[in-house]
This record gives C-alpha cells, structure tokens and sequence, in this order.
C-alpha cells in the first residue's frame, strides 16, 4: 500500500478496527477513511455505495462486525447472521464495483467444524457440523469468504481473508452481556476486587463508565446485580466447566498480520483464507487463574455447570501465516495486562 494510498477500515472504533488504525498511522500512512454507524448504516446497501462512489478507497479493511461470546450469539441469532452478512456483502460488493485495489475481510475461527481436528487447517473449513451456539455468526463468516474467493475467480479482484483466533486487547467490548471470555473475565475479577476490599464506590465508577448489560440501569443495587451475575466478594463465577481450550491474540498482533499480508500478498499466494493465531491455547479455567492474577482479587472460583461449554478445543494451525513471514509477538499474560491497564484508564462517563 502506497502511504498516501485512501485505506478505508470499517469498524475502525472495535478493537480489530481501532489495532489496524494505531498501526497503519505508526506505518505513515495519513490518508484513512472512517465512518463511524451513525454515520453510515454498513447495512443499508444504498448507503455503502454511496460512501464508496464518494470516497473511492484504493483499500479496504472489512473489521466490521456484529460480535459476543456465547450469549449474546446464541440470543441474538437473527440478528447475528443477518447483520453480519449485510455488512459483508455491501462492502465486498461496492468494493468491486468501485475500484478499490485490494480488500481484506477479517472472520473468525468459529467458521470451523466443531469437531474439527487440533489444530485446525485451513482445508477443514466446511468438513462438518458447526457449533450451534454461534452457527448464525458462522455461516455469515463462511458466506464472506466465499464471496471474496467468487469475486476474485470472476471479476478478477485481489480480496483476501484472513481467519484470527479469539482477539482482545485495547478497546475491547466489556459489555457482561455481550462480551468475549477474556474482557468477561478481567472486568468480574476486577469488580470483585473492588467489593473484596470495599471499595463500593469504585463499584459505581465501573458501572457508570462501561455497559453492564442485562438491562442494569443507574440506580439499581449493584450488589444485587453483580451476585446474579456471579460476582461476589467472596468468588467469581465463571461458565460451563472451565475444561475447554482457547486460543488468543493480541489485537496489536493481528493488526501487524494484516496490514503484512496487504502489503505482500494477493489470493494468488494465500488462496481461499489465511488463519492468524498464537500457535498456542490453554484452558478456560487457566484463563480464569490468569485474569485472577493479572487483576489481584483474592477470593475463590467457582464453575456454573449449568452453563455451556462450547467447542472443546479451537486452536489454529498457523503454518501458512508463518510461511509469510509473520509471527506473533505478545505473550498471554502480557497482553492481558496490557488491556487491563487500558481498561483501568478509561474515564467514568
């Protein structure tokens, strides 16, 4: 990408979006095209042409997305898979019809069999059954993929598609409702920190600083709404049996892969997608231990059995990013920290 090049990413304020921004500006790259959904509705067909025939980005980043952990996916199912397509295929399409010189679409390792074999490789995609709590979000990610790989094959685009892990860091969605494992976890082991040693007001700051979810309004007991989320000063408790593996990656760490395929590589060398990942995965209840650690609270964790697990295992062979010449370059735990940290910055309001 050429540093004056117009770079669109889409979803520039989520926390895949928000990594490729901080990294294209370190890289020198000034011109960049955002909108933010007030802005622009990445749904409405009319409006994303608009955007495109107005702005013509030579490049484009599709981190656009509707996301959650389990819950939110397996409540929100209609939407998941609807939004989630509609976004996809108003942006590839308008891509395509306006020029731009490259696209890279960002999925998600749910797009795997549930059973897949460990670790997953590229060539498994479409071999079995997917995960029913989040199959909504998957087929739409399957779907994308297919799109770019259809377009490039008769219309001669050069999109690619890249397939990253689970992802946290900086900016990322602390909503209890509707929020991955990892920021789950950091934000309960932090409030139960806080109502370990009393500091009730802190309690509050939180509250009024990040969206709980599940309809908390100000002026409802926090206590009352912490304890049914299991959330105590005594424990945390956390879903399903904690025996499942994960993999993760540093935001940051993705931005880097990203932006080094844009820059080397077209669909000739990556073929139908690309996995980005750490390369490693530890269990659910090690992440829990962690996030204990990484925050300070001293108290107990327990396990809601009544909860679901999920896929068992989802760790993704990275041999292909590698053979690029990527690699990841931020630990588990110093990530965490990290994003701890950048959690405890963000002002109340």
């Amino acid at each position: 990408m050429e540093t004056q090049a117009r770079i669109y990413v889409a979803g520039h304020r989520g926390l895949v979006g928000s990594a490729i921004i901080r990294r294209l500006k370190r890289g020198g790259y000034e011109n960049l095209l955002t909108a933010s959904s007030s802005e622009l509705d990445l749904r409405r067909q009319a409006e994303v042409e608009a955007f495109f025939e107005r702005e013509r980005p030579d490049y484009v980043f599709l981190a656009a997305a509707k996301v959650g952990g389990i819950h939110a996916n397996n409540t929100y199912r209609a939407e998941f898979i609807y939004d989630n397509l509609t976004i996809a295929s108003n942006i590839i399409h308008s891509a395509y019809r306006f020029g731009a010189k490259k696209l890279l679409n960002l999925g998600s390792s749910c797009i795997y069999p549930k059973l897949a074999p460990q670790p997953m490789r590229e060539e498994y995609l479409l071999t079995g059954s997917l995960e029913t709590t989040n199959e909504p979000y998957a087929v739409a990610k399957i779907a994308a993929i297919k799109l770019c790989r259809y377009y490039n094959e008769q219309y001669g685009t050069k999109f690619i598609s890249v397939m990253p892990t689970n992802l946290y860091g900086p900016g990322d969605n602390f909503n209890l409702e509707t929020a991955h494992v990892m920021p789950a976890l950091i934000r309960k082991f932090h409030l139960a920190k806080l109502l370990n040693s009393g500091r009730h007001d802190e309690v509050e700051k939180d509250l009024s600083g990040f969206k709980l979810g599940f309809g908390y309004e100000k002026g409802t007991d926090p206590l009352a709404v912490l304890g049914g989320l299991g959330v105590t000063a005594a424990h945390v408790a956390m879903w399903g049996s904690g025996k499942p593996y994960r993999e993760f990656l540093y935001s940051d760490d993705l931005a880097d892969a990203c932006i080094h395929l844009m820059n080397n590589y077209g669909p000739e060398a990556i073929g139908e997608f690309v996995n980005i990942g750490s390369g490693t995965d530890v269990t659910i209840a090690e992440l829990a231990q962690l996030a204990k650690k990484v925050t300070g609270f001293q108290g107990d964790i327990v396990h809601d059995l009544s909860k679901p697990d999920g896929t068992p295992r989802k760790l993704l062979d990275i041999s292909r990013i590698r053979s690029f010449g990527w690699e990841p370059q931020t630990g588990l735990e110093e990530g965490m920290r990290k994003t701890y940290e950048w959690y405890l910055s963000k002002p109340a309001g």
